[in-house]
């Protein structure tokens, strides 16, 4: 089964033009204890091979590079998975490149909930609610609307 973290940025701070958004201190914090968690979550072989991949916005490119100090990963941008992109593209990304190691995907609502929902459930007209800093695993045998199963999901609040 290949496995897939999908996470939503921490908290930003409000401000124009959205791309250039900061993460507030709250923020950088919830993401600290997102790392931590992860971390331990990760068996040997998906810490050393985990892709961290981020959206080239601010907020969550400065998500993925906490998470990524704090697992001794690198940080890769890909450009398709902003706030209001389409997740058919990154399904068809998925299918290509996340076929051989495990991926955490660092990007926005509404486009964390819907490619989540869309990969466990199938309908085009779901999303699942994620607070900021939230990370749902999925695990798949591929990539594809309605295949994933959803093994677990936290957030900050849930590891206070």
């Amino acid at each position: 089964m290949k496995r897939l973290w999908i996470m939503r940025h921490g908290e930003a701070a409000q401000g124009h033009p959205d791309s250039r958004r900061e993460l507030t201190s709250h923020g950088r914090a919830e993401v600290r204890c997102m790392a931590e968690w992860l971390a331990e979550s990760l068996d040997a072989t998906q810490r050393v091979q985990l892709r961290i991949v981020a959206s080239p916005y601010v907020r969550a490119r400065k998500t993925a590079d906490i998470i990524a100090e704090r697992l001794g990963r690198e940080v890769e941008t890909l450009t398709i998975i902003t706030p209001d992109d389409p997740v058919e593209p990154i399904i068809d990304w998925l299918q290509e490149e996340a076929q051989q190691a495990p991926c955490l995907l660092v990007s926005h609502m509404p486009m964390v909930g819907t490619l989540s929902a869309r990969l466990v459930e199938g309908d085009p007209r779901s999303s699942l609610p994620m607070p900021t800093a939230a990370i749902a695993a999925l695990q798949a045998e591929v990539w594809a609307a309605g295949c994933a199963e959803m093994i677990d999901f936290r957030h900050p609040a849930d590891l206070v």
